[in-house]
């Protein structure tokens, strides 16, 4: 203990009383070069360009002086990314590390996978097939070996991916450094660290990641080739996997069922599922009996969508309820909207995930008018399915046999709601009109029996004009896309979110982000109709088990999407809008409800860019003063807060929202440009 100093009862001030520098500085040596040497060497204060640049950090290099003749060392620099792509880089890592294993530093492997553009499959080879690698220098700093000259590696066997033989493997000795520039030995001349030789001593050149414009472009666009030719590739992946384990499957139907309240649509569709034998004796006669104790027998088959206790004491759906069954050649997942005006956003929520929608209108004197005029829920939910994307539509008159199957009164719906519905873009081809009754179960699984129904109607009953429906192309091919509608606690470790699978394809194991947050978790599990699954695809609805990510840190409306090719994310977009039936004409600074899936936030119309023909799409007028009712228009739309939309053109389903104020869907709209 005599003989060993503490350094932390080091007295510094004595330590270096008498020299000139302070603790924590650099000192200069007593050291200096031959002149044999210094005529080589680079003078800074005569290359004052050459000294501004490296002075700037361009090459990992940094002066604290420029009078100063030693020169700090930093370490290797991490390169500046953003969250998004410091999330790709990390999934590249994770990748190459699984093929690869420890033996390449993480700086050679950072360098080569930005150099490639975020590519896995560039990046792997262009590790794998390096037929150079750098030898460390015992003792020396990251940068001093980052100027050690590229030499192949001692005694290392190199494998590609593409062929079985090992590469060739050479011997070399390290070479060493001088301030910055690269010694590299003439042709013919040795190496020996006793005796000095002659040497080729340049400055070194200028640092690779500097490009020229013209050069720069070009990467730029081999880097984008090379980002569409992978997102090929894993398309064509995920379609002949989709083939190959769906085959001999019928294919999915979302169907949402909308209407206006009380028009009996949780009835409907209850009785339809009973009939359809997805919904047992024993069950069926517990609800009934429930329900004569608190005097709603009629709500018996309601219940089996209502399932919460507030819904079927209030007698009224709240929140879209799901269910599944089959036809003769489709497998249908029921989305049952609520009707109440109270309860719109979640009718938009479900909307959204819809490819077809049933329509339920009450037949009886005086109520299919209260819900279609001024006031009603008809038009709205009409309105909004349509600008969701949803031109498929069964419109079923229920509760007909409380006006004894009255033809007239059939026609007379029909005729109003059919001339409606071609006003709000309905084709009359993918329209159906199918007489019903819920409570009784007519004209519901099987032909009408009724001889008052049978004099008039010839046509399909309602499971049939379901079977009609045509199945949407899915986006299996593009990137993974799932939009967050619900986020609970499951029962093991982490947490699980439920959602529609708008794009692209998502297996067990994989990495999402989760934007807006910018933040990576893992898929630990995928379930699917309450059963297991490895893989899930575009129109799936999941619930997924995620780890590595804080329950928090993620809401309705958030996005989960690949790594590789994240969603946008912006606070200011341009649309296209179209304006309902306006109490108020809408002018700049005007508020908004903004409604995208899930989401809800609020927004500001901030600039009315023009307004436009609404049949043709044509410029009628450039910057307007205000925007009427029943008109068409290119606005801009600035929100509260960052939300993750896509461009219209791109993936539809996440392009499209809707606009609400004071209670009231006021306009729908598409996105054209991403700010």
């Amino acid at each position: 203990m005599s003989r060993h100093r503490d350094v932390r009862s080091i007295n510094y001030t004595d330590e270096c009383e008498g020299l000139d520098d302070v603790y924590g500085h650099s000192l200069e040596d007593d050291y200096s070069v031959s002149p044999s040497v210094e005529q080589f060497m680079f003078d800074r204060t005569k290359q004052s360009d050459i000294s501004a640049y490296i002075s700037k950090g361009k090459d990992g290099i940094a002066e604290e002086d420029e009078n100063t003749e030693e020169m700090s060392v930093p370490s290797h620099v991490r390169p500046q990314l953003n969250d998004i792509d410091e999330a790709r880089l990390q999934s590249c890592l994770d990748e190459i590390r699984n093929v690869i294993g420890d033996s390449t530093p993480e700086r050679v492997l950072i360098d080569t996978i930005v150099k490639n553009g975020f590519d896995i499959h560039r990046s792997l080879d262009a590790v794998l097939n390096s037929s150079a690698i750098k030898t460390p220098i015992k003792g020396a700093s990251d940068e001093q070996r980052e100027k050690v000259v590229v030499v192949p590696k001692q005694e290392t066997m190199i494998m590609t991916l593409r062929t079985p033989e090992l590469a060739k493997v050479s011997k070399a000795k390290t070479l060493s450094v001088t301030k910055g520039f690269d010694i590299t030995p003439k042709s013919g001349q040795k190496i020996s660290g006793t005796k000095a030789e002659p040497m080729d001593i340049s400055p070194r050149s200028q640092s690779p990641s500097v490009e020229s414009a013209p050069e720069k472009l070009k990467i730029d666009v081999e880097k984008e080739a090379a980002l569409i030719k992978n997102k090929e590739l894993r398309g064509e992946a995920a379609v002949a996997r989709y083939n190959e384990e769906r085959s001999g499957t019928k294919p999915l139907l979302h169907m949402v069922v909308i209407g206006h309240v009380d028009a009996g649509k949780s009835t409907l569709m209850g009785h339809l599922l009973f009939d359809l034998g997805q919904v047992n004796q024993r069950t069926m006669h517990k609800y009934e009996q429930e329900s004569k104790k608190i005097g709603k027998q009629s709500f018996m088959y309601a219940w089996i969508l209502d399932e919460t206790g507030e819904e079927r004491t209030r007698g009224i759906t709240m929140d879209i309820g799901q269910s599944r069954f089959e036809t003769a050649s489709k497998s249908v997942l029921i989305l049952d909207a609520p009707g109440h005006k109270d309860f719109i956003p979640n009718m938009i929520s479900g909307a959204t995930q819809a490819d077809a929608a049933v329509l339920v209108v009450d037949a009886g004197r005086g109520e299919f008018e209260s819900g279609f005029e001024s006031g009603g829920q008809t038009r709205e939910h009409a309105l909004l399915v349509r600008s969701l994307g949803v031109s498929q539509l069964v419109v079923v008159v229920n509760k007909l046999d409380t006006v004894g199957w009255d033809q007239t009164r059939f026609l007379e719906v029909a005729n109003k709601l059919g001339s409606f519905l071609r006003q709000a873009g309905f084709r009359d081809a993918d329209v159906c009109f199918v007489p019903c009754s819920g409570l009784s179960g007519e004209n519901l699984t099987k032909s009408p029996t009724e001889d008052a129904l049978l004099k008039w109607y010839h046509g399909p009953c309602l499971v049939e004009a379901i079977d009609k429906f045509k199945i949407p192309e899915r986006p299996i091919s593009k990137p993974f896309r799932l939009s967050v509608n619900d986020i609970f606690k499951g029962t093991g470790t982490g947490f699980c979110v439920s959602g529609r699978v708008e794009g692209g394809s998502i297996q067990s194991g994989d990495k999402v982000l989760v934007q807006p947050q910018g933040e990576t978790a893992v898929v630990k599990s995928i379930t699917l109709e309450e059963m297991p699954y490895q893989v899930a695809f575009a129109g799936d609805q999941v619930t997924l088990t995620l780890s590595g990510l804080d329950m928090q840190n993620i809401s309705l409306g958030y996005i989960l999407c690949d790594p590789m090719y994240p969603v946008p994310v912006t606070t200011r977009i341009e649309a296209r809008i179209v304006l309902f039936n306006l109490q108020v004409p809408i002018t700049q600074g005007f508020p908004v409800f903004f409604h995208s899936q899930s989401l809800v936030e609020q927004a500001v119309i901030t600039k009315l860019i023009s307004q436009l023909h609404r049949g043709s799409g044509e410029v009628t007028k450039r910057h307007p003063r205000c925007l009427p009712k029943n008109t068409s228009a290119v606005v801009e739309i600035t929100l509260n807060r960052p939300v993750s939309l896509e461009l219209y053109k791109d993936v539809k389903e996440l392009g499209r929202f809707m606009l609400r104020s004071s209670g009231v869907t006021i306009a729908a709209g598409l996105v054209n440009k991403i700010y």
